[in-house]
């Protein structure tokens, strides 16, 4: 198997919650020097298929949690391959934080790995970030973009919250470019709910956004 069987073969065992044939298929894809934004994509589809199956009755949280395991596995083995050398020019700088209330980290990871594989520099905040401590980053980091997490619908409102209260308190100085949610969650009616300026359900698409706002 080579290339594009590979990869979504690998897709395949991860929705089928098979470990250690996912992460040996991962190791090997390395070893062939497989694209690891490719790896990452197509492990986002496994995870996707994971999600459906849980909706569905398929799977309970116990195979969330293992599909999470496998994903933190993987990028642990590929995300330190997208990076660039130390002569690569950021094209733009990216905080990224799970908003308060919130502890999801899989799709948010997901998205990280892509935006470093496209040359953004991103600093991760984590998850449960209150905002408070997005005011104190984007003082730091002075970012173009801060990009938010939110993945389950108790915490539209702590979205909202957060982004009111960053546009309350940035100084227009370093006010960035744009507000990003992301998560399954997200389409135009929430998005304009929370305040965001941008919204997207899928990470490439998410990469796609950064790299117009930024171009524009």
């Amino acid at each position: 198997m080579t290339g594009i069987t590979e990869l979504k073969t690998l897709s395949a065992r991860i929705a089928e919650l098979d470990e250690d044939n996912a992460l040996a298929l991962t190791r090997q894809m390395i070893l062939d020097g497989v694209d690891p934004l490719r790896i990452i994509e197509f492990s986002h589809k496994g995870i996707t298929e994971v999600g459906v199956r849980y909706e569905n009755g398929i799977y309970f949280i116990s195979g969330l949690v293992m599909a999470g395991e496998i994903m933190e596995q993987i990028s642990r083995m590929v995300l330190p391959l997208t990076m660039g050398g130390p002569s690569r020019k950021a094209v733009g700088r990216i905080i990224l934080g799970t908003v308060e209330g919130d502890i999801h980290y899989i799709g948010k990871d997901i998205f990280k790995a892509f935006l470093q594989g496209h040359g953004f520099a991103v600093h991760d905040l984590g998850v449960d970030v209150p905002k408070s401590l997005f005011l104190s980053a984007i003082h730091e980091y002075k970012p173009d973009i801060v990009g938010f997490s939110c993945l389950i619908s108790t915490c539209i409102d702590s979205l909202k919250e957060t982004i009111s209260h960053l546009r309350a308190n940035v100084p227009p100085d370093l006010a960035p470019r744009a507000y990003l949610a992301g998560g399954r969650l997200m389409n135009k009616r929430i998005c304009d709910v929370v305040g965001a300026d941008l919204s997207t359900t899928d990470s490439m698409e998410g990469v796609r956004l950064c790299q117009k706002v930024m171009s524009d």
